[in-house]
Protein backbone atom coordinates (compact mmCIF):
# COMPACT_ATOMS: atom_id res chain seq x y z
CA UNK A 1 0.00 0.00 0.00
CA UNK A 2 1.16 3.74 -0.68
CA UNK A 3 2.17 5.34 2.63
CA UNK A 4 0.67 8.86 3.04
CA UNK A 5 2.90 11.05 4.89
CA UNK A 6 0.55 13.48 8.18
CA UNK A 7 1.86 17.05 8.01
CA UNK A 8 0.27 18.59 11.15
CA UNK A 9 -0.22 21.87 10.89
CA UNK A 10 -2.43 22.63 14.09
CA UNK A 11 0.44 24.76 15.83
CA UNK A 12 0.92 26.89 12.86
CA UNK A 13 -2.35 27.63 10.68
CA UNK A 14 -4.76 26.02 13.55
CA UNK A 15 -3.05 28.61 15.98
CA UNK A 16 -4.30 31.04 13.52
CA UNK A 17 -7.43 30.77 14.09
CA UNK A 18 -9.31 33.05 16.82
CA UNK A 19 -9.83 32.21 20.24
CA UNK A 20 -7.23 29.07 19.53
CA UNK A 21 -3.94 30.89 20.95
CA UNK A 22 -1.53 28.88 22.58
CA UNK A 23 1.41 29.83 25.10
CA UNK A 24 4.58 28.32 24.60
CA UNK A 25 4.32 25.76 27.41
CA UNK A 26 0.71 24.47 25.86
CA UNK A 27 2.23 24.34 22.55
CA UNK A 28 5.30 22.27 23.47
CA UNK A 29 2.88 20.11 25.37
CA UNK A 30 1.14 19.57 22.59
CA UNK A 31 3.77 19.07 20.38
CA UNK A 32 5.02 15.86 22.53
CA UNK A 33 1.48 14.64 22.37
CA UNK A 34 1.99 14.99 18.09
CA UNK A 35 5.04 12.78 18.10
CA UNK A 36 3.32 10.41 20.26
CA UNK A 37 0.47 10.26 17.50
CA UNK A 38 2.58 9.58 15.12
CA UNK A 39 2.69 12.45 12.60
CA UNK A 40 5.26 12.47 10.03
CA UNK A 41 6.36 16.76 9.82
CA UNK A 42 5.28 19.36 13.08
CA UNK A 43 4.45 22.53 11.85
CA UNK A 44 5.43 25.00 15.16
CA UNK A 45 4.70 28.66 13.89
CA UNK A 46 6.08 31.02 11.36
CA UNK A 47 9.31 31.71 12.79
CA UNK A 48 9.83 35.45 11.60
CA UNK A 49 5.94 36.22 12.38
CA UNK A 50 6.88 36.97 15.99
CA UNK A 51 9.06 36.14 19.05
CA UNK A 52 6.03 33.48 20.02
CA UNK A 53 6.54 31.84 17.54
CA UNK A 54 10.20 31.72 17.08
CA UNK A 55 10.40 30.69 20.71
CA UNK A 56 7.75 27.83 19.65
CA UNK A 57 9.42 26.35 16.93
CA UNK A 58 12.86 26.31 18.63
CA UNK A 59 11.78 24.94 22.22
CA UNK A 60 9.50 22.62 20.07
CA UNK A 61 13.15 21.41 18.33
CA UNK A 62 14.64 20.59 20.88
CA UNK A 63 11.70 18.67 23.14
CA UNK A 64 10.84 16.05 19.96
CA UNK A 65 13.69 13.68 17.63
CA UNK A 66 11.15 11.41 15.92
CA UNK A 67 9.53 13.81 13.68
CA UNK A 68 9.96 16.82 11.28
CA UNK A 69 9.67 19.76 13.11
CA UNK A 70 8.57 22.94 9.77
CA UNK A 71 8.82 26.43 10.31
CA UNK A 72 6.90 28.37 7.28
CA UNK A 73 8.79 31.36 5.87
CA UNK A 74 8.27 33.59 2.66
CA UNK A 75 10.80 33.36 -0.21
CA UNK A 76 13.11 36.47 1.12
CA UNK A 77 16.50 36.11 2.58
CA UNK A 78 15.47 37.63 5.88
CA UNK A 79 12.50 34.83 6.37
CA UNK A 80 14.82 31.97 5.69
CA UNK A 81 17.99 33.05 8.06
CA UNK A 82 15.17 33.56 10.78
CA UNK A 83 14.03 30.34 10.02
CA UNK A 84 17.16 28.28 10.17
CA UNK A 85 17.91 30.25 13.60
CA UNK A 86 14.85 28.69 15.08
CA UNK A 87 15.03 25.30 13.37
CA UNK A 88 19.03 24.68 14.14
CA UNK A 89 18.29 22.36 17.24
CA UNK A 90 16.06 20.37 15.34
CA UNK A 91 16.64 16.74 14.61
CA UNK A 92 14.89 16.61 10.89
CA UNK A 93 14.61 20.38 10.34
CA UNK A 94 11.98 21.04 7.17
CA UNK A 95 11.80 24.83 5.56
CA UNK A 96 8.28 25.19 4.36
CA UNK A 97 8.77 28.38 1.67
CA UNK A 98 5.39 29.75 -0.12
CA UNK A 99 4.48 32.42 -2.01
CA UNK A 100 1.22 33.00 -4.45
CA UNK A 101 0.55 32.33 -7.56
CA UNK A 102 -2.79 32.93 -8.79
CA UNK A 103 -3.32 36.22 -10.22
CA UNK A 104 -5.90 37.93 -8.10
CA UNK A 105 -3.37 37.53 -5.54
CA UNK A 106 -0.09 38.75 -7.77
CA UNK A 107 -2.36 42.30 -8.53
CA UNK A 108 -4.20 42.69 -5.16
CA UNK A 109 -1.39 41.94 -2.52
CA UNK A 110 1.89 40.97 -3.51
CA UNK A 111 2.16 43.91 -6.72
CA UNK A 112 4.32 41.80 -8.62
CA UNK A 113 4.03 39.88 -11.68
CA UNK A 114 4.33 36.35 -13.15
CA UNK A 115 8.21 36.90 -13.44
CA UNK A 116 8.69 38.41 -10.46
CA UNK A 117 7.27 35.93 -8.30
CA UNK A 118 8.79 32.55 -9.98
CA UNK A 119 12.58 34.28 -9.77
CA UNK A 120 11.40 35.15 -6.18
CA UNK A 121 10.64 31.30 -5.59
CA UNK A 122 13.89 30.41 -7.46
CA UNK A 123 15.98 32.47 -5.79
CA UNK A 124 14.00 31.40 -2.47
CA UNK A 125 14.64 27.61 -2.93
CA UNK A 126 18.53 28.22 -3.92
CA UNK A 127 19.24 30.59 -0.74
CA UNK A 128 17.42 27.85 1.92
CA UNK A 129 19.41 24.95 0.57
CA UNK A 130 22.54 26.74 2.10
CA UNK A 131 21.12 25.50 5.80
CA UNK A 132 18.10 22.97 4.80
CA UNK A 133 18.42 19.78 2.90
CA UNK A 134 14.24 19.18 3.17
CA UNK A 135 12.38 21.89 1.21
CA UNK A 136 8.96 22.16 0.83
CA UNK A 137 7.48 24.63 -1.40
CA UNK A 138 4.04 25.97 -1.36
CA UNK A 139 2.22 27.99 -3.93
CA UNK A 140 -0.32 29.85 -1.99
CA UNK A 141 -3.98 29.77 -3.82
CA UNK A 142 -2.78 27.15 -6.35
CA UNK A 143 -6.03 25.89 -7.54
CA UNK A 144 -6.97 29.41 -8.72
CA UNK A 145 -3.80 29.64 -10.53
CA UNK A 146 -3.03 29.21 -14.32
CA UNK A 147 -2.17 25.81 -14.58
CA UNK A 148 0.41 26.57 -16.99
CA UNK A 149 2.46 28.85 -14.26
CA UNK A 150 2.14 26.76 -11.75
CA UNK A 151 3.70 23.53 -13.41
CA UNK A 152 6.51 26.26 -14.46
CA UNK A 153 7.12 27.06 -10.64
CA UNK A 154 6.74 23.97 -9.66
CA UNK A 155 9.54 22.27 -12.09
CA UNK A 156 11.93 25.01 -10.97
CA UNK A 157 11.74 24.67 -8.09
CA UNK A 158 12.11 21.34 -7.70
CA UNK A 159 15.07 21.55 -10.13
CA UNK A 160 16.57 23.79 -7.66
CA UNK A 161 16.60 21.38 -4.60
CA UNK A 162 13.01 21.24 -3.10
CA UNK A 163 11.98 17.68 -2.07
CA UNK A 164 7.94 18.20 -1.57
CA UNK A 165 5.53 21.02 -3.70
CA UNK A 166 2.26 21.78 -1.82
CA UNK A 167 -0.85 22.35 -4.13
CA UNK A 168 -2.90 24.62 -1.68
CA UNK A 169 -6.97 24.68 -1.70
CA UNK A 170 -6.22 28.26 0.17
CA UNK A 171 -10.12 29.16 0.39
CA UNK A 172 -11.35 26.05 0.27
CA UNK A 173 -12.87 27.06 -3.66
CA UNK A 174 -12.98 23.48 -5.16
CA UNK A 175 -14.52 20.55 -5.37
CA UNK A 176 -13.35 16.91 -5.06
CA UNK A 177 -14.10 16.07 -8.66
CA UNK A 178 -12.69 19.40 -9.86
CA UNK A 179 -9.60 19.30 -6.94
CA UNK A 180 -8.62 15.25 -8.27
CA UNK A 181 -8.41 16.21 -11.76
CA UNK A 182 -6.51 19.40 -11.07
CA UNK A 183 -4.02 17.01 -9.09
CA UNK A 184 -3.89 14.89 -12.13
CA UNK A 185 -2.97 17.83 -14.24
CA UNK A 186 -0.29 19.49 -12.47
CA UNK A 187 1.23 15.78 -12.05
CA UNK A 188 1.22 15.49 -15.84
CA UNK A 189 2.74 18.95 -16.56
CA UNK A 190 5.34 18.94 -14.31
CA UNK A 191 8.08 16.69 -15.50
CA UNK A 192 10.43 15.94 -12.88
CA UNK A 193 7.46 15.50 -10.42
CA UNK A 194 8.11 12.24 -9.74
CA UNK A 195 11.01 13.01 -7.91
CA UNK A 196 9.46 15.11 -5.08
CA UNK A 197 6.74 14.15 -2.53
CA UNK A 198 2.97 15.84 -3.74
CA UNK A 199 1.61 17.74 -0.92
CA UNK A 200 -2.28 18.94 -0.32
CA UNK A 201 -3.50 21.05 1.86
CA UNK A 202 -7.18 22.29 2.38
CA UNK A 203 -9.77 24.61 3.78
CA UNK A 204 -12.86 24.27 4.60
CA UNK A 205 -14.72 27.33 3.44
CA UNK A 206 -17.33 24.90 1.72
CA UNK A 207 -17.63 22.26 4.26
CA UNK A 208 -15.17 20.10 1.46
CA UNK A 209 -11.38 19.78 3.59
CA UNK A 210 -11.42 16.53 3.86
CA UNK A 211 -13.27 15.15 0.58
CA UNK A 212 -11.00 17.20 -1.50
CA UNK A 213 -7.79 15.95 0.67
CA UNK A 214 -8.74 12.16 -0.13
CA UNK A 215 -9.65 13.37 -3.65
CA UNK A 216 -6.12 14.44 -4.06
CA UNK A 217 -4.36 11.04 -2.26
CA UNK A 218 -6.41 9.08 -5.17
CA UNK A 219 -4.93 11.30 -7.74
CA UNK A 220 -1.69 10.97 -6.47
CA UNK A 221 -1.12 12.80 -3.40
CA UNK A 222 1.61 11.79 -1.08
CA UNK A 223 1.41 13.70 1.88
CA UNK A 224 -1.64 15.50 3.47
CA UNK A 225 -1.59 19.11 5.58
CA UNK A 226 -4.07 18.99 8.20
CA UNK A 227 -5.39 20.09 12.05
CA UNK A 228 -5.95 18.33 15.04
CA UNK A 229 -10.09 18.76 15.27
CA UNK A 230 -10.02 21.03 11.67
CA UNK A 231 -9.12 23.82 13.60
CA UNK A 232 -7.99 26.72 11.54
CA UNK A 233 -8.33 29.95 9.59
CA UNK A 234 -11.87 31.06 8.88
CA UNK A 235 -14.14 27.58 8.74
CA UNK A 236 -10.97 25.43 9.30
CA UNK A 237 -8.52 22.66 7.71
CA UNK A 238 -9.26 19.63 6.60
CA UNK A 239 -9.07 17.70 10.39
CA UNK A 240 -6.51 15.12 10.86
CA UNK A 241 -8.18 12.86 12.33
CA UNK A 242 -10.79 12.26 10.11
CA UNK A 243 -8.84 11.99 7.39
CA UNK A 244 -6.90 9.07 9.13
CA UNK A 245 -9.53 7.15 9.81
CA UNK A 246 -11.18 7.55 6.41
CA UNK A 247 -7.71 6.10 5.02
CA UNK A 248 -7.67 3.38 7.71
CA UNK A 249 -11.31 2.44 7.59
CA UNK A 250 -11.16 2.22 4.01
CA UNK A 251 -8.16 1.04 2.73
CA UNK A 252 -9.94 -1.73 0.45
CA UNK A 253 -10.76 1.95 -1.57
CA UNK A 254 -8.27 4.07 -1.04
CA UNK A 255 -4.65 1.21 -0.65
CA UNK A 256 -3.04 3.78 1.38
CA UNK A 257 -1.70 3.61 5.02
CA UNK A 258 -0.46 5.77 7.57
CA UNK A 259 2.28 6.26 10.57
CA UNK A 260 -0.56 7.46 12.73
CA UNK A 261 -1.28 5.69 16.12
CA UNK A 262 -4.85 5.72 16.10
CA UNK A 263 -5.37 5.11 19.61
CA UNK A 264 -3.73 8.75 20.21
CA UNK A 265 -6.45 10.30 18.59
CA UNK A 266 -9.19 10.40 21.42
CA UNK A 267 -5.80 11.79 23.58
CA UNK A 268 -4.88 14.24 20.88
CA UNK A 269 -8.06 15.42 20.73
CA UNK A 270 -8.76 16.13 24.22
CA UNK A 271 -5.75 17.81 24.52
CA UNK A 272 -5.98 20.47 22.32
CA UNK A 273 -9.90 21.01 23.92
CA UNK A 274 -8.52 21.20 27.44
CA UNK A 275 -5.26 23.92 26.34
CA UNK A 276 -7.75 26.45 24.14
CA UNK A 277 -10.82 25.93 25.98
CA UNK A 278 -13.16 25.19 22.94
CA UNK A 279 -14.55 22.33 22.66
CA UNK A 280 -15.97 20.14 19.40
CA UNK A 281 -19.69 20.16 18.75
CA UNK A 282 -21.26 16.66 20.10
CA UNK A 283 -21.66 15.31 16.32
CA UNK A 284 -18.11 16.24 14.71
CA UNK A 285 -16.64 13.23 13.12
CA UNK A 286 -14.44 10.41 15.42
CA UNK A 287 -13.73 12.50 18.17
CA UNK A 288 -17.45 14.53 19.43
CA UNK A 289 -19.07 13.18 22.14
CA UNK A 290 -21.69 11.43 19.77
CA UNK A 291 -19.31 9.61 17.64
CA UNK A 292 -19.42 6.48 19.35
CA UNK A 293 -22.85 6.77 21.37
CA UNK A 294 -26.16 5.04 20.50
CA UNK A 295 -29.44 6.25 22.01
CA UNK A 296 -31.94 5.01 19.83
CA UNK A 297 -33.50 1.78 21.13
CA UNK A 298 -33.07 -0.09 17.73
CA UNK A 299 -29.52 0.73 17.24
CA UNK A 300 -28.86 -0.17 20.98
CA UNK A 301 -29.91 -3.64 19.91
CA UNK A 302 -28.70 -3.76 17.04
CA UNK A 303 -24.91 -2.88 18.56
CA UNK A 304 -25.36 -5.60 21.42
CA UNK A 305 -26.02 -7.77 19.70
CA UNK A 306 -23.36 -7.13 16.72
CA UNK A 307 -20.82 -3.89 16.62
CA UNK A 308 -20.62 -4.28 12.79
CA UNK A 309 -24.47 -3.18 12.52
CA UNK A 310 -23.94 0.39 13.23
CA UNK A 311 -20.24 0.69 14.08
CA UNK A 312 -17.51 1.04 10.84
CA UNK A 313 -14.97 1.48 13.15
CA UNK A 314 -14.10 0.55 17.30
CA UNK A 315 -14.17 2.96 19.56
CA UNK A 316 -10.67 1.52 21.06
CA UNK A 317 -9.34 2.28 17.61
CA UNK A 318 -9.13 5.75 18.42
CA UNK A 319 -8.02 5.65 22.36
CA UNK A 320 -11.65 5.41 23.74
CA UNK A 321 -11.88 2.38 26.55
CA UNK A 322 -15.72 0.86 26.36
CA UNK A 323 -15.16 -0.41 29.57
CA UNK A 324 -17.75 0.76 31.64
CA UNK A 325 -16.28 0.63 35.25
CA UNK A 326 -17.52 3.46 37.39
CA UNK A 327 -15.27 5.07 40.15
CA UNK A 328 -16.22 6.28 43.32
CA UNK A 329 -15.16 7.03 46.62
CA UNK A 330 -14.34 2.95 47.43
CA UNK A 331 -12.64 2.13 44.11
CA UNK A 332 -9.18 3.43 46.15
CA UNK A 333 -5.63 3.69 45.10
CA UNK A 334 -5.05 0.56 42.63
CA UNK A 335 -8.46 0.99 40.41
CA UNK A 336 -7.46 4.68 40.01
CA UNK A 337 -4.03 4.00 38.85
CA UNK A 338 -5.63 1.24 36.83
CA UNK A 339 -7.54 3.58 35.02
CA UNK A 340 -5.75 6.10 34.68
CA UNK A 341 -3.35 3.95 32.90
CA UNK A 342 -6.06 2.60 30.99
CA UNK A 343 -6.58 6.33 29.64
CA UNK A 344 -3.22 6.52 28.45
CA UNK A 345 -1.60 8.31 30.62
CA UNK A 346 1.99 7.75 31.54
CA UNK A 347 1.97 9.68 34.92
CA UNK A 348 5.18 9.44 37.80
CA UNK A 349 4.49 9.10 41.29
CA UNK A 350 4.40 12.74 41.83
CA UNK A 351 1.67 13.33 39.38
CA UNK A 352 -0.44 10.11 40.25
CA UNK A 353 -0.49 11.70 43.76
CA UNK A 354 -1.52 15.29 42.91
CA UNK A 355 -4.33 13.21 40.76
CA UNK A 356 -5.67 10.99 43.44
CA UNK A 357 -5.74 13.76 45.83
CA UNK A 358 -8.07 15.56 43.38
CA UNK A 359 -9.56 12.46 42.95
CA UNK A 360 -10.72 11.68 45.86
CA UNK A 361 -11.93 15.35 46.70
CA UNK A 362 -14.18 15.11 43.42
CA UNK A 363 -15.59 11.51 45.23
CA UNK A 364 -16.55 13.22 48.41
CA UNK A 365 -18.93 15.76 46.22
CA UNK A 366 -20.26 13.56 43.18
CA UNK A 367 -21.85 10.05 43.37
CA UNK A 368 -20.14 8.22 40.33
CA UNK A 369 -16.75 9.87 38.76
CA UNK A 370 -16.33 9.21 34.80
CA UNK A 371 -13.37 8.94 32.48
CA UNK A 372 -14.25 12.64 31.51
CA UNK A 373 -13.51 13.58 34.89
CA UNK A 374 -10.54 11.63 34.95
CA UNK A 375 -9.32 13.51 32.08
CA UNK A 376 -10.21 16.75 33.07
CA UNK A 377 -8.59 15.88 36.38
CA UNK A 378 -5.17 15.37 35.25
CA UNK A 379 -5.10 17.91 32.11
CA UNK A 380 -6.09 20.74 35.47
CA UNK A 381 -3.76 19.13 38.21
CA UNK A 382 -0.89 18.16 36.04
CA UNK A 383 0.19 21.92 35.24
CA UNK A 384 3.36 23.31 35.23
CA UNK A 385 2.47 26.91 35.60
CA UNK A 386 3.76 28.18 38.76
CA UNK A 387 0.93 28.97 41.19
CA UNK A 388 2.22 32.52 42.56
CA UNK A 389 -1.53 33.37 43.83
CA UNK A 390 -3.31 30.48 45.61
CA UNK A 391 -6.92 30.45 46.30
CA UNK A 392 -7.04 29.39 50.25
CA UNK A 393 -10.77 30.17 51.03
CA UNK A 394 -13.68 31.76 49.63
CA UNK A 395 -17.36 33.04 50.72
CA UNK A 396 -19.87 34.06 48.86
CA UNK A 397 -23.47 35.95 50.22
CA UNK A 398 -25.97 36.20 47.36
CA UNK A 399 -29.67 36.41 46.88
CA UNK A 400 -32.45 38.39 45.21
CA UNK A 401 -32.62 41.77 46.10
CA UNK A 402 -29.90 41.51 47.79
CA UNK A 403 -25.48 42.39 46.63
CA UNK A 404 -23.84 39.51 45.75
CA UNK A 405 -20.71 39.54 48.00
CA UNK A 406 -17.75 37.75 47.56
CA UNK A 407 -15.29 37.44 50.62
CA UNK A 408 -11.97 35.49 48.99
CA UNK A 409 -8.67 34.99 50.99
CA UNK A 410 -5.41 34.51 48.65
CA UNK A 411 -1.79 33.36 48.94
CA UNK A 412 0.09 35.46 46.97
CA UNK A 413 3.64 34.96 47.16
CA UNK A 414 3.56 33.45 50.70
CA UNK A 415 1.37 36.41 51.88
CA UNK A 416 -2.35 35.87 53.07
CA UNK A 417 -4.47 38.62 51.20
CA UNK A 418 -8.31 38.56 52.77
CA UNK A 419 -10.20 40.79 50.59
CA UNK A 420 -14.43 41.50 49.80
CA UNK A 421 -16.23 42.70 46.93
CA UNK A 422 -19.59 43.52 45.22
CA UNK A 423 -20.44 42.77 42.14
CA UNK A 424 -23.05 42.13 39.30
CA UNK A 425 -23.42 38.16 40.48
CA UNK A 426 -21.13 36.46 42.50
CA UNK A 427 -18.86 35.65 39.54
CA UNK A 428 -18.19 39.40 39.40
CA UNK A 429 -17.95 40.01 42.74
CA UNK A 430 -15.27 37.52 43.10
CA UNK A 431 -13.07 38.88 39.90
CA UNK A 432 -13.00 42.21 41.48
CA UNK A 433 -11.46 40.65 44.24
CA UNK A 434 -8.90 38.71 42.81
CA UNK A 435 -8.08 41.63 40.78
CA UNK A 436 -7.56 44.24 43.45
CA UNK A 437 -5.36 41.36 46.02
CA UNK A 438 -3.00 41.39 42.71
CA UNK A 439 -2.96 44.54 41.65
CA UNK A 440 -2.88 44.25 38.42
CA UNK A 441 -5.20 46.01 35.41
CA UNK A 442 -7.24 43.32 34.55
CA UNK A 443 -10.24 42.90 31.14
CA UNK A 444 -12.19 40.10 31.56
CA UNK A 445 -12.44 39.16 27.74
CA UNK A 446 -14.57 35.60 27.84
CA UNK A 447 -15.92 33.79 30.28
CA UNK A 448 -17.40 30.10 29.73
CA UNK A 449 -19.52 27.74 32.07
CA UNK A 450 -19.24 24.39 30.45
CA UNK A 451 -20.73 20.68 32.41
CA UNK A 452 -17.55 18.20 31.85
CA UNK A 453 -19.82 15.21 32.30
CA UNK A 454 -23.85 14.72 33.03
CA UNK A 455 -25.84 14.65 36.01
CA UNK A 456 -26.88 17.33 38.76
CA UNK A 457 -23.22 16.53 40.47
CA UNK A 458 -21.84 17.23 37.08
CA UNK A 459 -17.96 18.81 37.21
CA UNK A 460 -18.71 22.29 36.30
CA UNK A 461 -15.65 23.61 33.83
CA UNK A 462 -14.80 27.43 33.48
CA UNK A 463 -12.66 28.93 31.22
CA UNK A 464 -11.96 32.30 31.23
CA UNK A 465 -10.02 34.64 28.41
CA UNK A 466 -8.02 37.73 30.64
CA UNK A 467 -6.52 40.45 29.21
CA UNK A 468 -3.52 41.73 31.05
CA UNK A 469 -0.91 44.30 30.09
CA UNK A 470 -2.55 44.19 26.54
CA UNK A 471 -1.43 40.15 26.31
CA UNK A 472 -4.01 37.66 26.77
CA UNK A 473 -4.36 34.23 29.09
CA UNK A 474 -6.42 31.91 29.39
CA UNK A 475 -7.38 29.74 32.45
CA UNK A 476 -9.33 27.01 33.13
CA UNK A 477 -10.79 25.75 36.38
CA UNK A 478 -12.93 22.62 37.60
CA UNK A 479 -15.29 22.06 40.18
CA UNK A 480 -18.85 20.86 41.25
CA UNK A 481 -19.34 24.27 42.69
CA UNK A 482 -19.17 26.16 39.48
CA UNK A 483 -18.15 29.68 41.66
CA UNK A 484 -15.42 27.64 42.40
CA UNK A 485 -14.42 26.79 38.93
CA UNK A 486 -15.05 30.04 37.83
CA UNK A 487 -12.31 31.69 40.64
CA UNK A 488 -10.11 28.76 39.64
CA UNK A 489 -9.87 29.63 36.17
CA UNK A 490 -9.37 33.31 37.15
CA UNK A 491 -6.54 32.66 39.23
CA UNK A 492 -4.92 30.17 36.19
CA UNK A 493 -4.94 33.27 34.02
CA UNK A 494 -3.54 35.37 36.67
CA UNK A 495 -0.72 32.71 37.26
CA UNK A 496 0.08 32.66 33.39
CA UNK A 497 0.56 36.47 33.25
CA UNK A 498 3.48 36.16 36.30
CA UNK A 499 4.41 32.85 34.64
CA UNK A 500 5.81 35.10 31.45
CA UNK A 501 7.05 37.76 33.22
CA UNK A 502 9.39 35.30 34.41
Amino acid sequence: MKRIKIFDTTLRDGEQAPGFTMNLSEKVKLAKQLEKLGVDVIEAGFAIASPGDFNAIREISRNVGNVSVASLARTTKLDIDRAWEALQFAKKPRLHLFIATSDIHLKHKLKLTREEVLKSAVEGVRYAKRFFDDIEFSAEDAVRSDLGFLAEIFTAVIAEGAKTINIPDTVGYTTPEEYFAFIQAVRNQVENIDQVEVSVHCHNDLGFAVANSLAAVRAGATQIECTVNGIGERAGNAALEEIVMALDTRKDYFDCVTQIDTKQIMKTSKLLQSITGVKVQPNKAIVGENAFAHEAGIHQHGVLQERTTYEIMTPESVGLDTNKIVLGKHSGRHAFIDRVKALGYGLDTSELETAYAAFIDLCDKKKEVYDDDIDAIINKEISHTPEVVKLNTFMIHSGKHIPATATISLNIQGNEITDASVGDGPVDASFKVIERSVNKNIKLVDYKINAVTEGKDALGEAVVILKINNKSYRGRGLSTDVIEASISAYIEAVNKSYAELN
